[in-house]
């Protein structure tokens, strides 16, 4: 029972209103003790009655009133006189006197409980007002253990009654509780095992239905949770499928790729001005290719291989990069800056950064060229102490809201149309893998900016490398 809901709610609800009627109890039976009292002056006055009309009363009736009334002895101030009325022999001297006139709350709490806690049969005096304003006082002698008898029949009564009462409203609550509380929880526990058994069958996720808020508000956030999970499943099988596809298609492009790179290869031995000039590119981006191929593959298996680290000059990079990306974007009016200083040099993978930032311009190309208006895309660096910032900003026409949302999320924050959202999610991931982040620090109708920050690792044994005549040209 203590290890269930309602078991537990059971007994709290009992030991409450037990407690509650503890509470009840001490004012109960000061106010019984309080009516026992008066009710004995009251007798005792009437009693004394006969005595006042100056009647011959017979000791063995004074005797017999005094038996009726349980006292002892009557005392009366009538007229500022005060007069010995009725009296008998007192068994023993007097303990307390309780003087009823003037007795405030709390000391009649606390001589009740004296009273009860008390088991001699001790004399008391007892002093109140006459009923009927028969005087200016009444006082009276009597025992104390009739007094204590019946607090103590009274307050098992009240107990008892108390008892029966606070079973018969645990009982009652409980019932109200397992209607409104434990049976639709129950039933909500059931849904989620029953959609625990299967989450990809859309026909479990649970319908709310409750009329109580909290309830239903657990409810609507359970059909959220329940939904999402089926979504992310569906997709996890889509994703598997697609992988399986991507795989196979990079092997076998990564096979022609290896080829045609051996052809170029012969470009390079050409005499031609224009061909020396551009076959290096191509060479180049034909590597690219097929190192992107391999790194699809490897994906495919387990994740982005972690970044193979060295030094190289950024400004190398980046005019790769929009040299591409001129070609790329055709006759459409697009003109490119950039601000890199030439003698910076980083330390990261130069294939890994080379893809990101070739992610984020061609985003960029693209969105203006979809515009159908003239554009700028520009890329700057700067450093201090502890970070490379790479920044690519555009004049295009913004990122679309669904786009903003889900950024950095595979086939969900995709920027152009048609796209599936791998580039930015593998741009994130790629610099996450150098310890830095990616990040949107703008976007609006008057254009975009992406901001990369690289952190500068403390590895000294990395050395420089030279400078190629390539680079210089």
């Amino acid at each position: 029972m203590l290890k269930s809901l309602s078991g537990r709610f059971l007994i709290l609800t009992t030991v409450l209103v037990l407690l509650a009627e503890v509470m009840i109890l001490v004012p109960a039976l000061t106010g019984f003790r309080v009516d026992y009292l008066m009710l004995r002056l009251e007798r005792a006055q009437i009693a004394s009655l006969a005595l006042l009309a100056d009647v011959d009363v017979p000791d063995k009736v004074q005797t017999e009133l005094l038996e009726n009334a349980e006292v002892f002895n009557v005392v009366l101030r009538r007229n500022d006189v005060r007069q010995l009325v009725l009296s008998s022999p007192v068994p023993g001297p007097v303990n307390a006197t309780y003087d009823l006139r003037t007795a405030s709350q709390p000391e009649l709490v606390r001589d009740a409980l004296v009273s009860l806690f008390n088991n001699q049969n001790s004399i008391i005096r007892v002093i109140g007002y006459p009923v009927r304003d028969a005087g200016q006082m009444i006082e009276i002698t009597m025992e104390s253990g009739p007094l204590r008898a019946a607090m103590v029949d009274y307050g098992l009564q009240l107990l008892v009654i108390s008892a029966a009462l606070s079973a018969v409203t645990a009982m009652l609550l409980l019932v109200a509780v397992r209607g409104l509380l434990l049976q639709p929880i129950q039933q909500l526990v059931g849904n989620m095992r029953d959609y625990a058994s299967d989450p990809e069958d859309a026909r479990r996720i649970i319908i709310p239905g409750q009329g109580v808020t909290e309830l239903r508000e657990a409810e609507e956030a359970l059909r959220d949770v329940q939904t999402q999970l089926t979504s992310l499943l569906r997709q996890k099988d889509r994703l598997a499928q697609l992988g399986s596809a991507v795989a196979k298609i990079s092997h076998d492009l990564r096979n022609i790729l290896t080829s045609a790179q051996l052809f170029t290869d012969r470009l390079e031995t050409s005499k031609d001005p224009a061909v020396q000039r551009l076959a290096p590119k191509l060479v180049g981006s034909i590597t690219r290719a097929v190192n992107l191929c391999e790194t699809t593959l490897a994906f495919g298996r387990a994740e982005e291989p972690p970044p193979r680290l060295s030094r190289f000059a950024l400004a190398v990079a980046v005019a790769e990069v929009i040299d591409a990306e001129r070609l790329a974007a055709g006759e459409h009016d697009i003109s490119f800056a950039e601000d890199v200083p030439g003698d910076m040099v980083l330390l990261a993978d130069s294939e890994q950064l080379y893809r990101v930032i070739s992610n984020l311009v061609r985003n960029a190309r693209q969105a203006i060229v979809t515009s159908e208006k003239p554009g700028e895309i520009g890329i700057s660096a700067q450093e201090d102490a502890d970070c490379w910032w790479i920044t690519v900003r555009d004049t295009g026409p913004g990122l679309p809201a669904k786009a903003r949302q889900h950024l950095f999320q595979a086939f969900q924050g995709g920027v152009s149309k048609g796209g599936a959202g791998l580039g930015l999610t593998i741009s994130a991931e790629l610099i996450r893998g150098h310890g830095g982040r990616l990040e949107l620090l703008e976007t609006s109708d008057a254009g975009t900016t992406f901001r990369i920050a690289l952190p500068k690792h403390r590895t000294e044994d990395i050395p420089v490398p030279a400078v190629t005549e390539q680079e210089e040209a």
